[in-house]
């Protein structure tokens, strides 16, 4: 059996989609909200929707604000979903589906696909046509959040048993390596792996920038020794909490360890965190929706949230327990006037965090909003070019 060939990132294609955005001072980027409730489990007023028609509406208005990359969740719950009066979540588009679809519709944001690569009968040859077919028809904008599967309840839903931890990250190592062999191969492909094997296989066309966009989040050792190995951009918790006095003081040194990492491996990564942004034109009357929004909270569906993440063994999530929070939504809740989000953008960065991942509680109206009154403000601070 040959030796994996490794292809190029993106990120070395001076004309890639990927190097455009990775110009930015600070990612931008949309978490968009495929399943209902999006990303609070409050039953507070608002229009947010979980349908393909909202969540491309969202898209287009991120693209035409200068969001750089837009991507889902991938979720699978039983019947009732998370439960409450409202059944958290149990209402889901898939994050793969949807973005393939939304990359007939955009022209320049980056789109990313959450998919649980372990779960079921995936092998990487899927991935690598999948992939490499969904990168042509983006030009180049499309990736994959490949993510290993944390949740005690999801793999016995394919007739599984969820592997340990770091097992889990050495299975998926394996699976990209044999998906990034493919999409650089001159000829047919064979390898006998641990856990997967191939023999005369080969994908075309060829990814238009070396491979797609590769994305993974991670809070762990053993994902960080992932994600230095295959991935551009990283999405990493807060290790502090989803204050944000809780989390710039921890930040720093686990954004450096990411990077070490990295370079490590001869390669740097971008590290993105994802607030849910509660942001209007005062600060009183930012701290009002706040409080309006936890007042609505779901107390079933906040209680059978935990209750599941309790089964989880994802280490980067152990501090992320404040209810209000969970109820918000968000790995961090930033509160305040436009400047005032403003400049907590900037006491991330200080840390080594390179982008954002924003989540609303009310998408399309918060989201003008920002785009109206915070994003000039990140232009003059220099956040944005």
């Amino acid at each position: 059996m040959s030796a994996l060939p490794v292809p190029r990132s993106p990120a070395e294609f001076p004309h890639s989609p990927l190097s455009a955005v990775l110009r930015q001072p600070m990612l931008l980027g949309l978490f968009l909200p495929l399943q209902s409730g999006g990303w609070s489990a409050s039953t507070a007023p608002r229009g947010t929707d979980w349908s393909f028609d909202y969540n491309s509406r969202l898209t287009l208005q991120a693209e035409a604000l200068g969001f750089d990359l837009a991507f889902g969740l991938a979720q699978w719950v039983g019947k009732g979903g998370h439960g409450g009066a409202m059944q958290y979540r149990e209402q889901s588009i898939d994050s793969f589906m949807a973005t393939a679809a939304l990359c007939g519709l955009t022209s320049r944001i980056l789109l990313i696909s959450t998919l649980h690569v372990l779960y079921g009968p995936w092998h990487p040859l899927h991935l690598a046509k999948f992939g490499a077919t969904l990168d042509h028809i983006s030009k180049g904008r499309w990736g994959i959040n490949l993510v290993t599967g944390h949740l005690a309840y999801e793999a016995p839903m394919f007739g599984m048993e969820r592997a340990e931890h770091d097992r889990r990250y050495a299975m998926a190592d394996e699976f990209s390596r044999i998906a990034e062999g493919f999409w650089a191969a001159e000829g047919n492909l064979d390898y006998q792996g641990e856990f997967w094997r191939t023999t005369g296989a080969y994908v075309t066309p060829k990814p238009l920038y070396g491979r797609p966009i590769l994305v993974n989040a991670t809070g762990s050792p053993a994902g960080m020794a992932y994600a230095a190995r295959h991935s551009d951009i990283v999405f990493t918790p807060s290790p502090g909490g989803t204050g944000i006095d809780e989390a710039l003081p921890a930040l720093p040194a686990h954004n450096a360890r990411i990077q070490a990492a990295a370079a490590e491996a001869g390669r740097s990564v971008r590290i993105l965190i994802n607030p849910t942004v509660v942001c209007r034109d005062t600060e009183q009357e930012a701290w009002d929706y706040y409080r309006a929004i936890v007042a609505g909270a779901d107390d079933g569906a906040v209680d059978g949230f935990i209750a599941r993440g309790a089964v989880s063994d994802a280490q980067g999530w152990k501090k992320d327990r404040l209810r209000e929070h969970r109820i918000v939504g968000g790995n961090l809740v930033l509160v305040g006037s436009p400047q005032q989000i403003v400049d907590q953008f900037l006491a991330l960065q200080a840390t080594g965090i390179g982008g954002v991942q924003l989540s609303f509680f009310d998408f399309e109206p918060d989201l003008a909003h920002f785009g109206q009154k915070v994003l000039p403000l990140m232009k003059q601070a220099g956040l944005r070019l």
